[in-house]
């Protein structure tokens, strides 16, 4: 049988359709072997048996094919924790993490605030700002079942208990209550767009990304409707595509928020816009 050394070659060569063909390969035999990354540097004469073989190789197969390895090894890791993911959920971005970094700016670190998290598939942003700010209490909505028996077995094995899973689309679970702080990863993508048939989109649900012809149609509803979910100087914060900020920013002022503005991501792209909600109306 193959060395864990010669494995990884013949994998690398052959996933050379991969943006990353040598990590992929890696982490895909580290989900066989239960092992992390630097076992494999320090044992590459290790000999794989016959089921670990048959697994690999059913494994680095289906990345041929295009699967991705988040959901090949069920798991991702986001904000330092490790997440499940199926099929079920989109799979956690790091462009997701700076929607969780600014909010973050925004809630004391002891506050006791109300926050909801709408769409939170796999819950990532939820258990990231529920890890960051336990004091918090934190609602998490989606309309998945699947997604949401994900999210809550991600809760439960990290033990975070301030987070309660809501089935519903987005406000429909939290009528009548009002948040501090509203967050969203809505889909974005447009209908038409080609990249849902290409890469890792094409096995993600496509109700978490695609939102209708220009792709802001979740976002519109989000913002038309947060007023009546927010408190007075509470904030809503939404990811988006990085060319919709500017269209996200005037959806924000047309609903009445205050000081919309965008936050850029390391490739400097407005990936994540935010508002102020101050309307005397929506009290405590």
């Amino acid at each position: 049988m193959d060395t864990l050394a010669a494995a990884l070659r013949t994998a690398t060569a052959g996933l050379k359709d991969s943006d990353s063909p040598a990590l992929d390969a890696e982490l895909l035999l580290c989900a066989v072997l239960q092992k992390d990354r630097s076992y494999l540097r320090s044992h590459p004469e290790t000999t794989l048996d016959a089921v670990q073989a048959a697994r690999y190789a059913e494994l680095t197969a289906a990345r041929s094919r295009g699967e991705p390895v988040a959901y090949l090894t069920g798991k991702r890791e986001f904000w330092s924790l490790e997440l499940k993911v199926t099929s079920a959920t989109l799979i956690p971005r790091p462009e997701t993490e700076l929607l969780v970094e600014q909010a973050l700016a925004l809630i004391p670190p002891a506050a006791e605030w109300e926050i909801l998290d709408l769409g939170t598939g796999s819950g990532a942003i939820a258990l990231a700002l529920a890890k960051e700010r336990p004091c918090c209490r934190i609602q998490a909505t989606d309309l998945s079942v699947d997604a949401l028996a994900v999210a809550a077995d991600n809760a439960r094995r990290l033990q975070l208990r301030n987070v309660e899973f809501l089935l519903g689309n987005w406000y429909t679970p939290v009528a009548g209550r009002r948040f501090h702080l509203v967050v969203s990863n809505p889909p974005y993508i447009s209908l038409s767009d080609p990249h849902l048939t290409q890469g890792d989109l094409r096995f993600e649900p496509r109700q978490a990304l695609a939102s209708g012809a220009d792709g802001l149609y979740d976002i519109r509803n989000i913002i038309a409707a947060a007023p009546e979910h927010l408190l007075a100087g509470g904030n809503l914060m939404l990811e988006h595509a990085y060319e919709q900020g500017a269209e996200t920013r005037g959806l924000l002022q047309g609903a009445g928020f205050n000081h919309a503005r965008s936050f850029r991501d390391l490739a400097g792209h407005e990936r994540i816009s935010a508002g102020d909600w101050a309307n005397p109306s929506a009290s405590r």
